[in-house]
């Protein structure tokens, strides 16, 4: 099955770390830009990061430039989002996509159907005290 999965998500306080993993079955991540997205509660989505097919390039939301990290093992297909000193406004639904083109925009209302070439099911992320 080609799928992507994410995975790390929890509940932290703020000020406190976690990584998150996107791993792809079914298919190779390198011919892909890969990219973050995430959806606060009652809010629409918002990109976060994006990564580029090599990992040479990388470009931040400005609201968590400093405080994330986007990189990529291609040769472990996953992709993985550090994510430091979080914040409660980071609170939010994390999703992975693959796309053929750099990915800087989000698209609707709805993370399924899938606008890029694949997209994963998310992982949650909970900050509070």
């Amino acid at each position: 099955e080609v799928q992507l999965v994410e995975s790390g998500g929890g509940t932290v306080q703020p000020g406190e770390s976690l990584r998150l993993s996107c791993i792809s079955s079914g298919f190779a991540l390198r011919p892909y830009w890969m990219a973050w997205i995430r959806q606060a509660p009652g809010k629409g989505f918002e990109w976060v990061a994006s990564v580029s097919e090599e990992g040479f390039t990388t470009m931040y939301a400005d609201s968590v430039k400093g405080r994330f990290t986007i990189a990529r093992d291609n040769t472990k297909n996953t992709l993985y989002l550090q994510m430091n000193v979080l914040e409660p406004e980071d609170t939010a639904m994390y999703f992975c996509a693959a796309d053929r083109s750099s990915i800087t925009r989000t698209y609707g209302t709805k993370w399924l159907p899938c606008n890029y070439d694949y997209c994963g099911q998310g992982t949650q992320v909970t900050v509070s005290s």
